[in-house]
């Protein structure tokens, strides 16, 4: 992520100046233009009527991957500041997690590993001090942030994918020293100064392997859903010895270069040791190959791991020179980055990709949809592509977005086959609802749940056709329901009609029930409900209407 550039735009009020209006959202049962902003003015959307699903029969869930990143490092997200009381720091990651139940996400992407240190208890790497204010000191009293993230995301029914960052070893806002047993104290020839950063070398052996340990360590110890790498392969070019935060904002808003003067990145120990060896790339080629071993390494570690874990890779936006469309200009990450991240797609060593789309639809030489069509384009194994959306740009500086951009590419996405979700960078301005855009996401585009689309390359076997047992009262039906045997259950797909209507929730495996009350629409009078596992794969459906006398098989 480009996330010192978007620490400057607004986020270091974090989480903890939203904590206040978390709650009134999550509690609210329908949604409210902010008073200063009219439905249709300031470019905002006029809110729609509720889309009214009739007929015998429902339509098939609704699929779409709704994610935010929350980022650790430098506190953008969570913790709003380092050293917090656990209770606070639990406190916010709950009004987070609420937060995006109530605006119908899906998933949420934590970054677990911002600087070669966690947020979580390792025996590979010390703790953050994005967490507990000095770098390999442990939360008091002790306990797992990861580990209670992902228990509470569960619990919601939302997806929770670990985010690491590959080879950053100290952020340029770092303040505590290194721990002893941190990478760089440990393996210093592994580990290179560039600017005001210490950075993993990418062709050196042994930082690669500690990288695919830690990864598959998290995979083996947590329940997750998924693991998740940004766009830091090899450092953004700086121009000065002493550079820090910048060099991703030159790469994000510069036509088509980065910084004018790059600082070559200092790997020739590395370098010299490829050649003496034998090898026979170039040394651009060799950087790139570096980066490939990784990933490939990465995709088949975990899923031998866990089958069910997804993979995912958010790269910058903008592809290599040579194969860009007409009129598209801008940074490369290939001969900058080194990162090919259409060897990736070609290659199947990924199951979704969230490019960093950035730009608004409407800026030609970096065009949204232009872009999108790109990536899909790139994608011979039909992975998912979620691209990520710029909404911490909802901000008030001379660049801002209204929360009508991010809702126009929301909608050019759901125009693309095969452009089945996005994710919001970051938490920050949803928890702010900054200029009404969490309104207005929740009044437009994310009326209702969705199930995430299903990864069938991992696995096909559906669960079997779930059990329900219904009781009715006067002005309500509990629904029960429960596995039919075979394959565990991650979450039902339910479609309730009340009077004509049909309305879609999603209830997780662990919940197990349901009630649903009747309301001015009229009164509950069917139930279809479908089986999910972890992969998205769906049962038979087994259709329930009145009278609800019986249970139902």
């Amino acid at each position: 992520m480009l996330s010192t550039f978007k620490k400057r735009l607004g986020a270091s009020a974090g989480v903890l100046a939203a904590l206040a209006t978390a709650t009134l959202l999550s509690s609210c049962t329908s949604t409210k233009m902010p008073s200063a902003v009219t439905p249709g003015e300031a470019g905002l959307p006029a809110v729609p009527p509720v889309q009214h699903i009739t007929g015998e029969v429902p339509p098939p869930a609704p699929r779409e991957f709704r994610a935010a990143w929350v980022s650790t490092v430098a506190n953008i997200d969570w913790p709003s500041r380092s050293n917090l009381p656990v209770a606070k720091q639990q406190a916010e990651a709950l009004a987070i997690l609420d937060r995006a139940k109530s605006l119908n996400l899906n998933a949420i992407v934590l970054q677990v590993r911002p600087s070669a240190d966690t947020i979580y208890p390792s025996q590979l790497e010390p703790w953050s001090e994005y967490l507990t204010g000095k770098q390999g000191q442990p939360p008091l009293p002790l306990y797992d942030p990861l580990a209670f993230w992902v228990a509470q995301a569960h619990a919601r029914g939302l997806e929770l994918h670990a985010w690491f960052n590959p080879y950053r070893a100290r952020h340029a806002t770092a303040k505590s020293p290194l721990a002893r047993d941190s990478f760089a104290s440990t393996n210093p020839a592994s580990v290179k100064q560039y600017g005001r950063y210490l950075w993993m070398d990418p062709g050196d052996a042994a930082a690669s392997k500690h990288t695919t340990d830690v990864v598959l360590d998290v995979v083996r110890r947590y329940d997750i859903d998924g693991v998740h790498i940004d766009d830091y392969f090899y450092p953004y070019p700086i121009d000065a010895p002493g550079a820090g935060a910048g060099a991703e904002t030159a790469a994000l808003d510069a036509g088509s270069g980065g910084a004018k003067r790059e600082l070559p990145f200092p790997d020739e120990p590395s370098w010299q040791q490829y050649l003496l060896a034998g090898g026979q790339l170039d040394r651009a080629s060799w950087r790139r190959q570096n980066v490939n071993q990784l990933i490939e390494a990465l995709y088949t570690g975990i899923h031998r791991e866990k089958s069910w874990v997804r993979f995912g890779i958010s790269p910058f936006g903008i592809g290599r020179p040579d194969r860009r469309p007409a009129g598209i200009v801008g940074f490369s990450q290939y001969d900058k980055l080194y990162a090919d991240a259409e060897l990736w797609l070609a290659k199947g060593w990924l199951d979704y990709l969230s490019p960093q789309l950035y730009w608004p639809v409407a800026q030609a030489p970096q065009a949204f949809g232009v872009l999108l069509d790109y990536w899909l384009a790139q994608n011979p194994y039909g992975r998912h592509v979620w691209p990520g959306l710029y909404t911490s740009r909802i901000d008030n500086s001379a660049k801002s977005f209204t929360p009508q951009e991010i809702i126009k590419q929301i909608e050019v996405t759901r125009t693309r086959p095969g452009a089945n979700g996005q994710v919001h960078f970051s938490m920050v301005p949803l928890m702010q609802n900054r200029k009404g855009v969490s309104d207005q996401l929740k009044a437009t585009v994310y009326q209702s749940p969705a199930l995430i689309p299903a990864t069938p390359w991992l696995g096909k076997e559906a669960p079997a056709t779930p059990v329900l047992a219904l009781r009715r009262d006067s002005t309500s039906l509990n629904v029960k329901l429960a596995a039919g045997g075979g394959k565990p259950v991650a979450q039902y797909a339910v479609w309730a009609r009340y009077g004509e209507d049909w309305r879609f929730t999603v209830v997780t495996g662990v919940q197990g029930e349901l009630t649903l009350v009747d309301d001015a629409t009229g009164k509950v009078n069917a139930v279809v409900v479908s089986a999910v596992d972890r992969l998205g794969n769906e049962s038979p459906r087994v259709t329930v209407r009145e009278p609800f006398t019986t249970v139902a098989k």
